[in-house]
């Protein structure tokens, strides 16, 4: 099992109670830990945690480029296991959550498995709640179909995987150049090799989202500069989900801008606008209504902007970066 992580102090020890308690056997298991040199107490939960815990082979290797995919490499390479389980600090496996992707892998529904988030507020108050709301969400998500759910079916994309050591060497390591999107890319090239990425929903883990918008508008705008450049090797991959936010931000700009001197565009930016609004504003009823929570009624809109925004902004970016 491998594990990136840096600055997970909260975190981190839920996950590896977790692992701890899977219903497979733990003799079996191997959980390697690439911790990008973290300046919290993070590998000092990890050790204590390890003092307890005899029973579970746990090993933390540096990673000192601090970048995801390079941690997942390195792990990879100090691993001896047959098959890899990829976990994130940010989340907390089901009890038979290795379980399910080694049967999974068994019955050969995929090369690389994975299943479903349940995301849950990474903090307390109504903002982070608003937050864990729009991840999961159509409006937020698009048919993204390990937030939304759904049944057992071939995807584009799973999040972490599981996979035999066999197809590192079919189709390679993760690319250390993209610094986010690379299980995407990786997957790419799982399914360019005549593979199969396999989402079983039985296979769950709760993630936790960011606490708050700062860091929400971090993550997305990481998500969409680095989903750009992918997509110049890719650019067969683009899903609808992930042109609309960019389209949408290019073309409030354009109708902006041509709006000062020409008055049919006005009444055009105010239409984009006005829907926009509407769109929001009706789906933070929605959620409000469903989770009976009357704070998701301006949260959503909140949460649901700057993830829009922030990825559109980030992708726009990376491509006039070139």
């Amino acid at each position: 099992m491998i594990v990136p992580c840096y600055n997970e102090e909260k975190t981190i020890g839920s996950l590896l109670e977790a692992i701890y308690c899977q219903t497979y056997p733990r003799s079996e298991i191997e959980v390697i830990i690439a911790d990008g040199l973290s300046t919290d107490a993070t590998r000092e939960r990890i050790d204590a945690f390890r003092r307890e815990h005899h029973d579970l082979d746990i090993r933390v290797i540096d990673n000192p480029q601090r970048t995801i995919p390079a941690g997942l490499n390195q792990a990879i390479r100090e691993s001896r296991g047959e098959i890899i389980v990829r976990l994130d600090a940010h989340s907390v496996p089901y009890p038979d959550y290795i379980s399910r992707c080694v049967e999974a892998l068994q019955a050969g529904k995929g090369n690389n498995v994975g299943g479903v988030w349940e995301i849950e507020p990474g903090g307390k108050g109504w903002m982070a709640k608003a937050i864990a709301t729009a991840a999961s969400h159509p409006f937020g998500a698009g048919d993204a179909r390990y937030r939304l759910g759904g049944f057992a079916q071939a995807v584009d994309t799973v999040p972490f995987g599981a996979f035999y050591r066999s197809l590192i060497s079919q189709i390679g390591y993760f690319d250390e150049n993209l610094l986010t999107n690379e299980d995407y890319e990786f997957n790419v090239r799982v399914r360019q090799a005549g593979g199969v990425v396999w989402l079983d929903p039985s296979i769950r883990s709760r993630y936790f989202a960011r606490a708050g918008l700062w860091a929400l508008g971090r993550q997305y705008w990481r998500y969409g500069y680095w989903k750009a450049r992918m997509l110049r090797r890719y650019p067969h991959t683009l899903r609808w989900r992930q042109a609309l936010p960019p389209l949408f931000l290019l073309s409030l700009f354009v109708t902006g801008l041509l709006s000062i001197g020409i008055l049919p565009m006005r009444w055009l930016l105010v239409g984009e606008l006005a829907f926009y609004a509407l769109a929001l504003g009706f789906t933070g009823l929605h959620c409000a209504i469903r989770h009976r929570d009357i704070s998701l009624v301006l949260g959503m809109p909140i949460a649901l902007i700057a993830m829009h925004f922030s990825w559109g902004g980030g992708f726009l970016w990376s491509i006039l970066r070139k």
